[in-house]
């Protein structure tokens, strides 16, 4: 099963370490780069689940609008792309009751989906799960099976989806896939590691996994971007490496395989079955 994602912001959102939140000082790029997506998604007939920030649909709800407008699933990714961890449970409440009444105001139409930035939900803030649960979601895509910058989820095991199980409700959890290369865990299937990799590695190691998620940015093929020139070197590097090619082998992925979003995947996997995680 392979699941199409994205994740909604603008260029500048890379440096999510940044607190300087006054955003209307930056180059709006959104529209472009979403558009470019959209169209690229129309010609293959694909629909994707695309995460969106509150504060887009607040500035630029058109945007949003359109990615619904499509036919693509919208989902909630935060109002201004703070790391999770970063919150208490009741600040966190604030800030995605607030993202998610936005995009729902805009596309007029309910959100059930929920991704945090840096997939940034871990053992430290489990409570995020009941935040979520209580404003409605029922699909999360926010854990990294394995050891993260942000922290990650080592014991979640395999990388496939499950139902978590917690404080007596359910959430159905799509978890990114990693591979184990040199004693390292690698998300090939989006970001950094996208653009770095030849497109023949990623389609090897796509086609070995049984369960492939991917999320993208606009800003990955986005060549033309300004540079935040007060990025740590190896953040500098993660954030611009293979820009100049990455379209080209998300048009090749998009090609080479069958993609499904987060709502159709839900329809087809048989959850009775499913591995049931208490967290």
């Amino acid at each position: 099963m392979n699941i199409l994602t994205f994740d909604v912001e603008e260029w500048y959102n890379c440096d999510f370490i940044s607190e300087n939140f006054n955003w209307n000082n930056y180059e709006v790029r959104i529209y472009e780069g979403v558009g470019r997506i959209l169209d690229e998604l129309a010609k293959h007939e694909i629909k994707g689940t695309f995460f969106c920030l509150g504060w887009l649909a607040e500035n630029h709800p058109s945007i949003i609008k359109r990615i619904h407008d499509e036919g693509h699933q919208v989902g909630c990714h935060s109002y201004q792309h703070q790391l999770s961890t970063r919150f208490s449970p009741d600040s966190f409440r604030a800030d995605t009751y607030k993202a998610k009444s936005l995009i729902e105001d805009v596309i007029g139409d309910g959100i059930e989906c929920f991704r945090a930035p840096g997939f940034s939900i871990t053992h430290k803030n489990l409570w995020a799960f009941d935040v979520l649960h209580e404003l409605g979601f029922k699909y999360d895509c926010s854990i990294f099976p394995a050891h993260h910058d942000y922290g990650g989820m080592p014991d979640y095991g395999s990388s496939e989806p499950a139902i978590l199980l917690q404080n007596g409700y359910e959430i159905k959890e799509f978890p990114i896939n990693i591979h184990r290369l040199f004693c390292k865990n690698l998300v090939f299937s989006g970001g950094g590691f996208f653009r770095l990799f030849p497109y023949w590695l990623i389609k090897k190691w796509g086609k070995e996994t049984p369960y492939m998620m991917t999320y993208f940015h606009p800003r990955d093929f986005d060549s033309d971007q300004p540079v935040i020139k007060e990025l740590p070197k190896v953040r500098k590097f993660k954030s611009y490496v293979g820009l100049k090619h990455s379209f080209v082998k998300f048009q090749k992925i998009l090609a080479d395989f069958d993609f499904v979003n987060v709502a159709q995947a839900n329809d087809v996997i048989d959850w009775s079955s499913a591995k049931r995680i208490n967290l």
